[in-house]
Order: structure tokens, then sequence, then C-alpha cells
């Protein structure tokens, strides 16, 4: 930032506190989105009314060197060649103009637009209106793809990433090179086990426990479970070892036949069609009474097959599903299924990285987020 002189030595008090902290700012050679002295540490420092530190912090904020946030504080302005701070502090008899206050980009990368996916960018723009920021949505094609966003936004100036991120059975060397840098980034829905890294993701062992518990106690002992392929994503991989522990500690036998992970993955834009592995899965366990899905695409395309085959649901066959989409609400049987909270996920996504973006300290946080059983029609 450059020097700031102030030509005229202003008359009223607020005035002369703010001159003292663009001061400050220039002899602790703060960087932009550093905080600057909070109000009650300006009225201690210079023995003012902490009312006289809001006026002239407010003063700094017209003048766009500072930006004020809720309950937060107040930070130093991104714009270091102190274009939007004209060299002086004005007399309080002289024109004024009022800038703008400087808004905060935050950058969500999802690797799809899905049901689920708009759910959590619904839920991210309310947030980040609540502080005055802005919303930069990527949708990344494929890993080599999400790289190159993750780079371009930052190359850009974004304030901080939330990232939803495609299917890796380890952690992309971009990501990596961020944590390092100490760059804001919080991942959402997935978990990185061999890298420490800020993340925010539904508790999906402890929802397919729950779901597989559910059944037990509505009698059932033969319950199968099918998913699409795991590939390395630990969403899918957490639901099926929560199905699995459910059955052991309910001491219920594991059979390997009743497990189907499907080798073409669910088109959702096809569920409503018999799915030909789903329909030989079936037919080859006429035992199963209760059929646990990896997700709810996969449920409602069952759904659907089991119609086809003539297989009344839920009277010999209870089916479920995971994520509560909207479509589940609407399927010719209404879906039983987990609700994962995205207004949630989205919240403590941004809380969190807003803590990065204002230079907390703290180690790296996992916050799980709980999810919910939504009761329908197709459970018997």
């Amino acid at each position: 930032m450059k020097n700031v002189h102030v030509s005229k030595k202003p008359s009223q008090l607020y005035l002369q506190i703010a001159e003292k902290v663009v001061g400050i700012i220039q002899s602790r050679r703060l960087q932009p989105h550093d905080p600057v002295p909070s109000e009650g540490e300006l009225a201690k420092l210079f023995g003012v009314s902490r009312m006289t530190s809001k006026l002239a912090l407010e003063r700094l904020a017209e003048q766009g060197l500072v930006y004020r946030l809720p309950r937060r504080g107040t930070f130093l302005s991104g714009q270091q060649d102190g274009a939007a701070y004209n060299g002086e502090l004005q007399a309080e008899n002289k024109a004024l103009p009022v800038e703008k206050k400087q808004i905060k980009q935050i950058a969500l990368i999802v690797p799809h637009l899905s049901d689920y996916t708009s759910k959590i960018i619904a839920a991210a723009e309310i947030e980040v209106r609540k502080h005055d920021c802005d919303l930069i949505l990527k949708i990344s094609k494929s890993k080599e793809d999400e790289d190159l966003c993750l780079q371009k936004l930052v190359e850009g100036g974004i304030g901080g990433i939330i990232l939803f991120p495609q299917g890796r059975k380890t952690c992309s060397d971009q990501v990596l090179r961020l944590k390092l840098q100490q760059f804001p980034i919080v991942i959402i829905d997935r978990i990185f086990r061999e890298v420490q890294i800020d993340c925010v993701y539904h508790d999906h062992y402890q929802g397919s426990y729950q779901m597989t518990k559910y059944l037990i106690e509505k009698g059932h002992r033969e319950i199968g479970y099918t998913s699409n392929s795991i590939e390395n994503i630990t969403s899918r991989e957490e639901r099926y070892l929560g199905y699995i522990q459910a059955l052991l500690d309910h001491a219920i036998p594991v059979k390997n036949q009743y497990i189907h992970f499907k080798i073409v993955p669910c088109d959702p834009s096809r569920i409503n069609e018999c799915d030909p592995e789903q329909e030989r899965f079936i037919q080859e366990n006429p035992q199963m009474t209760a059929l646990m899905c990896g997700d709810d695409h996969v449920a409602i395309s069952t759904l659907y097959t089991a119609m086809s085959m003539g297989i009344p649901v839920p009277d010999k066959l209870s089916i479920v599903g995971f994520s509560d989409i909207h479509l589940s609400a609407l399927a010719p049987i209404p879906l039983t299924t987990v609700r994962q909270d995205t207004g949630q996920l989205a919240q403590s996504a941004f809380n969190l990285l807003m803590k990065r973006i204002n230079h907390s300290l703290e180690k790296q946080i996992t916050i799980k987020i709980q999810t919910t059983i939504v009761e329908r029609k197709s459970v018997l």
C-alpha cells in the first residue's frame, strides 16, 4: 500500500483517531484483509470513547481503506494502491465522496449440476449474501478441469474457495499446494484422509447405519445393498460400511449375494425405466425383503424396475434411498430416504472459510453434518 499523507489536521476528534489508524496500518505493514484494531482497542489505546473509535473506523470504511463485517471486525481493504483513499482525511465541512465497500468474491466448485448440488448452490448463495460477498460458481468437468479452475481462481484474486471435488483416490497436487500456501479452501462432502485440510461433510456412515437399523426395527432381516461403484468416493464407501456395521451390530449375517455394485452407473435421465442390472440382482435374490440403495437415483431406478417386474413395493420389497432429492417424494411410491441438510452444510463451510480468510490459526477442522430419516411409503 502506498504511503497515505494527511495534509490537513482535522479538528474533529474521530478524524484525528482515523489518522492514527492509518499510521498503525502503515507501521504494522498490514496486508489486504488483515484485521485492523477494533473499536475497543482504539478506545483503550488513545483514551477515547468507543463511539469516537466507531466513527473513526466508519470514516475509513467510507473512504474504502477498510471494510467492516458484522460481529467479525474491521479489515484492511484489498485496494493496495490507496486509490479509494484519496490521500487525505478531509475536513468535516468538505464534500467527501463515498465509495462502495469492496465485496469479497467466494468461489464454489462443484463436479456437476444435480438436484443435490443445486441445493448446495442455493444455500451457499444465501450465506455469501449475508456477508456482502459475491458467489462465483464453477462446474468442473473432470479432475484436470477442477485443477485448472482452482489455479485460475487463485490467480484471479479470489478470496476463498469451497470445493466439492471430483471423485479422487487422493488429494490433487493443486489442492495440496493451496493447503501448503495456507490459502483459504474448504472441502465439502468428501474427505482426503492423507492430508489435513478443512472439510465439512454429511455423516454418510451414520446416516446409512441409522437407515439400516430402521429397516431392522421394522422387522427386516434379509436386507440387501445396491449402489453405483464406490470409485474411491468416500461418501459411497462410508454408506456401504454403515450398512455392514448395522447388520453386524444386530447379529445379522452379511450375505455377499445381497450386495451389488452396478457396473453401468445409474443414468438419472432414465431412472423411470427398467434397469437390466437391477432386474437380474432382484431375480437372483428372491429372499430379500428390503433393499438399501446408495443414493436416491439408484433407489428410484430400482423402484421402477421392481414395479416393471410385478413386485409390489413395499408389500414384498421395501426400498430406501439416500440424499432426499426432489424426485424422491414424487416417485410412484414416495421414497423413504436419508435427508442431507444442504443448508447447514453450506453455512458451516462458509463460516469455516471466513475464519481462514480472517487468518484463523486453528489446526485443521472437520465438521460432520448429521442426517435424518424421512419416512414415506416405500417401507413396510
